[in-house]
């Protein structure tokens, strides 16, 4: 009677096992869920639609080929202003929607605000412009991929450029005092003291929003600064930069992603001339990148606008990631963004640990008869 209810017990254990093999291994059905997240509307839009035309690219020619594993792509689009309480519920609702990965958000705040509803969703994240360094040195976010290079290259590259190449002694720091403005002037500062060639002539916050910014032109002026290295938006940076011209300050204004963007210049018209900022490196030479270009001036009649190519190459990776994996599951995409090289508009590219891009940087570039020009 032992033996037989061994044998018995023994049974069951297979069929138990052979059920959850069988469950394990079904097939997946239905389309692969693209979640888009970034603003779409608001001030800081020409910051989050270039991304979603450059989504809406790459998940047409990869359904018009077939899809992936057989599977069509489908594409979930929401929008969060670049706010952090406006984020958690467009991640919310994303994952209330089934998205395997999520493209995006696009800017620092808003990205760390979702990122935690992600990863306890197990939903991998990747974004073509949250630059703040935390976000993947922490180790609080596994689940977070990035196509644009951290902070702390950008902010270093600027400070490099003023001391080395502009011959800078005294600098004014200045910020919007968000994640991502604030976080790069920190960095900033901290390379200008550690190089004991330059003073930190003015370390200040602003106020986003705010309409007139008198009271800290005034006191840029008053320092002696030699030029402004600002962190942050580029609805900020066009007011700061006006007013100062206009009241005949003609220092060097030095700035980053979040002002290298035609509507900068659109708005400080005239007064932009003369601007430096940091982007993403220039790969326009890239066949790829030529071809991603070309797509959306043939479609829309214009240029695509800031980090199209960073957001048409992570598009590509998660997409690859889950070709790749055979699967949508989250620690299978995982392993292969992690392992696997992805030929991109940015070049080929993959992920380190962190889920850091290896194989990207930053470049200078300026204001030149009204466009931004590389600095050579």
């Amino acid at each position: 009677m032992k033996r037989l209810l061994g044998k018995v017990a023994l049974f069951a254990a297979v069929i138990m096992i052979m059920g959850l093999a069988v469950s394990c291994t079904k097939k997946e059905t239905g389309s692969i869920k693209l979640g888009v997240a970034g603003a779409h509307s608001g001030d800081l839009a020409s910051y989050g639609l270039p991304t979603v035309k450059a989504a809406e690219f790459v998940v047409k020619d990869i359904n018009a080929k077939g899809g992936i594993l057989g599977r069509k792509v489908e594409l979930f689009v929401e929008d969060d202003v670049c706010k952090p309480e406006v984020a958690t519920n467009t991640a919310i609702k994303l994952v209330s929607q089934g998205v395997h990965v999520v493209l995006g958000h696009i800017c620092s705040g808003a990205t760390k605000a979702a990122l935690g509803i992600y990863r306890e969703s197990k939903v991998i994240t990747m974004s073509p412009s949250a630059t703040n360094p935390a976000l993947t040195q922490s180790g609080d976010y596994p689940n977070f991929f990035r196509t644009i290079a951290s902070d702390d290259a950008q902010a270093k590259l600027e400070v490099d450029f003023a001391l080395d190449v502009l011959k800078l002694k005294k600098i004014a720091v200045l910020h919007d005092k968000g994640d991502y403005g604030k976080g790069l002037a920190e960095f900033a500062k901290k390379f200008l003291e550690d190089s004991g060639r330059a003073e930190v002539a003015l370390y200040e916050g602003i106020t986003p929003g705010a309409v007139d910014y008198s009271a800290v032109v005034q006191k840029i002026k008053n320092s002696g600064a030699e030029a402004v290295i600002y962190g942050g938006y580029h609805p900020e940076a066009s007011k700061l930069v006006m007013l100062m011209r206009k009241k005949k300050m003609d220092i060097a204004f030095i700035s980053d992603d979040g002002v290298k963007d035609i509507t900068f210049i659109k708005v400080a018209g005239e007064y932009a001339e003369g601007v430096y900022a940091t982007g993403p490196q220039d790969v326009s030479k890239n066949p790829l990148a030529i071809s991603a270009n070309d797509i959306h001036k043939k479609t829309h009649g214009s240029d695509p606008g800031a980090f199209y190519i960073n957001g048409y190459a992570a598009a590509q990776a998660l997409l690859n990631a889950i070709e790749k994996a055979g699967s949508t599951d989250y620690d299978a995409v995982s392993k292969a963004l992690r392992s696997e090289y992805n030929d991109t508009p940015l070049g080929r590219i993959s992920f380190d640990a962190g889920g850091d891009a290896v194989g990207v940087g930053f470049s200078m570039y300026q204001v030149r008869n009204g466009v931004y020009v590389e600095v050579k």
